[in-house]
């Protein structure tokens, strides 16, 4: 699977949640409709708990303007018919609002985590290729130090060899200043 850009994780995260409150607005009107609300483009927003601009939106637009030319042409008695919703009609509303929301809330924390995780995998892609390109530095600069190595090394040879040839010379003279100094003293007495 190809690394996706942070963008498209971010624009697929706006799609999702597009989604869901588009589904959200459809889902309110028809509870106003079941029980027996007022529809108008406000109450639906604000009962959906979305921007205005999203019930005007294509797509969203015309269903609310069907709902409200169905309450247009819903005969007045229906209102007073008793279609109020009862307190456990309510609490039971109330308690799968609740579920929703709690349900919407781990379905966002995963989102969140999902970006992070894919932000994280981005940076390590980028950590990762900066040291591959410091290993490779590194692993050219040793290579280029080996061969200067290896170039020293006859002169290291040539040089132990001099100093081994020093230390025999001055031994040698020592020894020449020594006898030397033997035969002067054995001259003058």
């Amino acid at each position: 699977m190809a690394a996706r850009t942070p963008a498209e994780v971010l624009a697929e995260c706006r799609r999702n949640t597009s989604i869901l409150k588009r589904q959200r607005v459809l889902d309110t009107i028809r509870l106003m409709l079941d029980d027996g609300e007022p529809i108008s483009f406000a109450a639906v927003a604000r009962a959906a708990n979305v921007s205005t601009w999203l019930v005007y939106a294509e797509g969203v637009r015309e269903h609310v303007q069907a709902a409200i030319q169905r309450q247009e042409h819903t005969p007045v008695t229906a209102a007073a018919q008793g279609r109020r919703a009862g307190t456990a009609s309510l609490h039971a509303d109330l308690a799968m609002a609740r579920e929703e929301i709690k349900e919407l809330r781990a379905e966002r924390d995963q989102l969140r985590g999902a970006i992070r995780q894919q932000l994280g995998h981005q940076l390590d892609q980028i950590s990762n290729r900066k040291l591959t390109e410091r290993i490779a530095e590194l692993t050219e600069a040793n290579r280029k130090l080996e061969h200067e190595l290896a170039e020293l090394r006859p002169l290291t040879d040539h040089v132990q060899e001099l100093e081994r040839d020093l230390a025999a010379t001055r031994t040698s003279l020592r020894q020449m200043i020594k006898g030397r100094a033997s035969e002067f003293s054995g001259e003058g007495s």
